[in-house]
């Protein structure tokens, strides 16, 4: 029976709520210094945001199910409205005990202005909203520099934004490709945005000392080991070589020797285990001919290839250039490993008669200042996690550590694959001196910048002036969210961020999931969405989505999911790939049909032709 000590479950309900609603005020007045910095048309959010934070301080979760219980609203869609919400609840609870209302304190939005505000801003950064719930951003290869047809193609197929990273390529490439994409904004009538991606101080592994220059080239066979397909080549000048068709590997000779090819004759070389190797050239092409194989071979950059025709010795020359391919180090688990400065190229381990290590292998770090950072016992991780291993020793010029994850078997770790360190305390500026030069050339074109390895809201503060510097105050910001410090400085990233707008956060989802463990994922990804849409600030979903249907043309059930769960995000990122213009066809049509089920947490209660049994019965 209800008493003074043990009221009714509404007053119990109501006397939480206000509760929470005068810690939330309370948060806001503490902060409200930081609210003063920041432009009067995003106060509102900064302050919706404060009151979400402080709301997720408590744990709640019990009073959710009382309130569900009552028919009212149990809270769990807040984000864009936290006050509101709250205060709706309290008047609802107010009703039900015959209460009089209370009075509302200010509030900073409401049920229409808090989602309104979040569209704005996404329509601010990333362009007017198309006809489903995410844009559609897009990285460019570096081929979309020279084949306009590419970026037609993604024009065409609901590219919404442009990506250029500006890790690779150089400013003559992205000038092609912003060209490229200006002509088909003309022919097409569609406008898309720009984002370059500032590469930002990647910690990364250096070069391998051991490697060749070379080519590979294989037929296909049965499981009987009987060729079922040719092994497809493309023969190309040495000092003009022409790009290979798609599935055709480049071999590039000497100009004389090209010359005197023609179709009928047979090319020879030497393989790198010295096998006889046989090429036929079976059609000529523009800047090439292509050529055919019946046997597997590795052939080296400078190695003597004889021309043959009708039998009988027609010329000879040189392979011309090839890439480099490195000779990776294998790794096991309980092997060390040294890692050192960029001026000592990698090196495998060096072993007795009996296996075993005499001297561990060694890889360089592409940012040596973290040695001093580092601690004995923290983890580390190479190549997205692949490769685990724990710091044992800590110096000024290298780490020794010992690899306690790897593939059974040994796993390959290889130049310019990515480090992370989860359980260490870094600290270096997000803006190298390589990106304030491509900061320049992003300030005069992008419509947004990507900051990568953003720790700290100094780092936003940065980025912030200097694009101050050069007359780019309205150029957006879109924080990449990829280590752990971001995640646990996100309030205070986003309080920085509004200062300025436009303003978006990237959920880098691939060194997310190695720093804080794959296992946290699920959740931490969620957490960015709802802190994100607390404050009105758009989401880029991005890293691997669709990446099986890019690179091979068929996706997984699990990709197709990913996409889906995407579309909560106000725009979607996907890599490139040989089928990036179906991939994205692919996912407009998934955007599409997800739009009529579910928008952020809600789910959308459309007619379900499934729900018809009687008709289904009928049908029977």
């Amino acid at each position: 029976m209800p008493t003074a000590k043990n009221p009714p479950v509404p007053h119990r309900l109501a006397q939480a709520l206000s509760k929470i609603v005068t810690r939330a005020l309370k948060l806001e007045k503490s902060m409200q210094a930081d609210i003063e910095a920041i432009a009067p048309a995003h106060r509102a959010s900064a302050r919706n945001l404060l009151h979400y934070l402080s709301l997720r301080q408590h744990d709640v979760r019990d009073m959710q199910h009382v309130l569900a219980s009552y028919g009212l609203s149990s809270l769990g869609r807040a984000e864009p409205h936290t006050l509101a919400s709250l205060m709706a609840v309290l008047c609802a609870l107010d009703r039900i005990m015959g209460e009089p209302a209370r009075t509302h304190p200010a509030l900073p939005v409401d049920f229409a202005t808090g989602p309104a505000l979040l569209s704005s801003n996404a329509g601010l950064l990333l362009g007017p909203a198309p006809q489903r719930p995410a844009r559609i951003m897009v990285t460019m290869p570096s081929e979309a520099a020279r084949d306009y047809t590419l970026v037609r193609g993604l024009v065409d197929a609901g590219m919404d934004v442009m990506r250029i990273n500006c890790a690779h390529d150089e400013t003559a490439a992205w000038q092609g490709m912003i060209a490229n994409l200006r002509r088909a904004e003309r022919e097409t009538g569609r406008r898309c945005r720009i984002l370059m991606d500032l590469a930002g101080p990647k910690l990364r592994t250096g070069s391998i000392a051991r490697g060749s220059h070379l080519v590979r080239f294989r037929p296909s066979r049965s499981v009987r080991g009987e060729v079922t397909g040719n092994a497809r080549i493309w023969i190309t000048r040495a000092s003009t070589p022409a790009p290979p068709p798609e599935s055709a590997v480049a071999l590039p000779v000497d100009d004389a020797l090209f010359a005197k090819l023609e179709t009928g004759d047979l090319l020879l070389a030497a393989d790198t285990r010295g096998r006889r190797r046989s090429i036929g050239i079976t059609v000529p092409a523009e800047g090439g001919f292509h050529a055919e194989s019946d046997q597997s071979g590795i052939l080296e950059q400078g190695t003597r290839i004889e021309l043959r025709r009708d039998g009988a010795k027609a010329g000879e020359g040189l392979i011309g250039n090839l890439p480099y391919l490195e000779e990776p180090i294998l790794l096991s688990v309980g092997d060390p490993l040294l890692i050192t400065t960029p001026d000592q190229p990698g090196q495998p381990a060096r072993r007795d008669h009996s296996g075993r290590i005499r001297k561990p292998a060694a890889i360089p770090s592409t940012l040596p200042e973290i040695f001093r950072q580092v601690r004995v016992g923290q983890r580390i991780f190479f190549d997205d996690g692949k490769i685990g291993a724990v710091v044992r020793r800590a110096g000024k010029q290298h780490l020794l550590v010992e690899i306690t994850q790897a593939a059974p078997g040994g796993a390959k770790l290889r130049s310019d694959k990515g480090i992370n360190l989860p359980d260490t305390d870094i600290r270096l500026p997000a803006l190298t001196a390589r990106d304030l030069e491509d900061l320049d050339f992003a300030a005069a074109h992008a419509d947004m910048i990507g900051l990568s390895f953003v720790r700290r809201a100094q780092d936003v503060a940065r980025a912030q002036r200097e694009l101050a510097k050069r007359g780019a105050s309205s150029c957006g910001i879109v924080l990449k969210i990829e280590n752990r410090s971001a995640f646990e400085q996100l309030p205070k990233l986003l309080l920085q961020g509004l200062q300025t707008m436009p303003l978006g956060v990237m959920v880098a989802r691939g060194d997310l999931g190695v720093e804080l463990g794959f296992e946290r994922l699920a959740e931490v990804q969620e957490e960015i969405l709802w802190l994100c849409e607390a404050a009105h600030v758009p989401v880029i979903w991005a890293t691997q989505v669709l990446e099986g249907l890019a690179k091979t043309g068929v996706p997984t059930r699990a990709e197709v999911t990913d996409a889906a769960m995407a579309g909560r995000a106000e725009c979607v990122m996907l890599n490139k790939g040989p089928h990036i213009v179906g991939t994205v066809r692919f996912l407009n049509d998934v955007l599409e049909r997800m739009q009529k089920h579910q928008h952020k947490k809600v789910s959308m209660l459309r007619r379900l032709s499934v729900s018809e049994l009687g008709a289904a019965a009928g049908k029977g």
